[in-house]
């Protein structure tokens, strides 16, 4: 392992922390724009910025593989600083302006996409597993949304939340501009950045980990984003209450990601997303029968929260070490958007299931049949 592979996990770890956090500003607040009228529903306000954030991870990844991780981490929080600020200081009034502020929020959460590639060339592949797993709990920076953002929209106004993310973004692209280095081994990929992600679509191993990923991360971004919504109207908390139990379920699902990895690198990836697909079948089936929130609604969402980091852990680690060297930043754009994708879809039908059949039930009992699908599918994958 050469020297500087410790300090750079951990830039791109704070990177990509900083950056998740602004990406997920608007979700904790989704109770607090019905309660104050501004919209209905909080659904697409808070999905809008997965959406983006996904796509965008596809470009962001190929373009990482050229320019290396230095330049794309500084890029991209600088340009997350115009949605931050917009949001902030004039976004907040109408649904046009939260709609167009979330478009843009997506920016922030095709960082994601950067920091995989860059870890990699760091690490030789059998340590991948877990440095990628370390990096991967970076979406901690959700957690920071959850437990800071309404407490500081009552303490400082709408728009102090905004400003003190907008300053962390600033902050870290000095240090990525001033302080990341770049692996002796790495090389820029040559050649058009689509092509590139044309050819990481060709890979089997491509598909096959957005499948997984989708179920994993993408369930993790849609808990995280709606479980808000989910908390107020199922079971009658408050915004603020609602936000720190999600902040709970986002610590659990960031301390287990990075165990997905170890594991992965000792057990396999294979064993370690059954393990994980298990026990999100467990939780699933416990949630869909809308259980007394203390404590076996807890319980289950926070099984639920370990099983889809630790599952989010093991595909990357998957992706570390079969994926070609030279198409690790396409792959990770690819299966990076799968992620976010599988996040966007979740609140919307958790939404529409309520709406037309008062109950968020039949939603949940679809997570539970993709997680027996997820199980069948890693069996046969590891049969190959």
């Amino acid at each position: 392992m050469p020297a500087g592979a410790v300090r750079a996990l951990v830039l791109a770890t704070l990177g990509f922390g900083v950056s998740s956090w602004a990406w997920a500003l608007l979700s904790p607040l989704g109770p607090v724009l019905v309660e104050r009228g501004t919209i209905t529903d909080a659904s697409l306000v808070v999905a809008v910025p997965v959406l983006v954030g996904a796509l965008g991870r596809v470009p962001i990844g190929a373009l990482t593989d050229r320019l290396g991780g230095r330049v794309m981490f500084t890029a991209v929080s600088l340009a997350a600083v115009v949605p931050v600020l917009l949001l902030g200081l004039v976004g907040q009034d109408s649904l046009a302006g939260l709609l167009l502020g979330g478009l843009l929020l997506g920016i922030a959460g095709t960082a994601f996409a950067i920091g995989i590639p860059y870890v990699n060339s760091w690490f030789p592949p059998s340590r991948r597993g877990m440095a990628t797993g370390i990096y991967g709990a970076s979406m901690g920076g959700t957690a920071i949304a959850a437990f800071t953002t309404v407490p500081l929209v009552r303490a400082g106004g709408e728009a102090a939340p905004f400003l003190v993310a907008a300053t962390a973004l600033v902050a870290f692209a000095v240090v990525a501009a001033t302080s990341m280095r770049t692996a002796p081994t790495w090389r820029p990929a040559v050649g058009d950045p689509v092509r590139a992600t044309a050819a990481a679509l060709r890979l089997a191993v491509t598909w096959q980990a957005s499948a997984l990923y989708a179920l994993s991360f993408g369930g993790y971004v849609a808990f995280s984003v709606f479980l808000p919504t989910l908390l107020v109207r199922w079971y009658g908390l408050e915004p603020g209450e609602a936000a720190l139990c999600t902040a709970g379920f986002v610590v659990m699902a960031v301390l287990l990601r990075p165990l997905g990895g170890v594991l992965s690198d000792r057990f396999t990836a294979a064993r370690t997303l059954l393990v994980s697909y298990a026990a999100l079948t467990v939780a699933a089936a416990v949630l869909a029968l809308h259980p007394p929130l203390a404590p076996t609604g807890t319980l289950a969402l926070l099984l639920a929260a370990g099983a889809l980091g630790l599952g989010a852990g093991a595909v990357f680690a998957l992706v570390a070490r079969v994926a070609p060297a030279g198409e690790i930043g396409a792959v990770t754009g690819v299966v990076g958007a799968a992620g976010g994708l599988g996040g966007f879809v979740p609140p919307l039908l958790m939404a529409a299931t309520m709406q037309g059949l008062g109950s968020y039930a039949p939603a949940l009992a679809l997570l539970l049949l993709a997680a027996v699908g997820a199980m069948v599918l890693t069996v046969r994958m590891s049969r190959r």
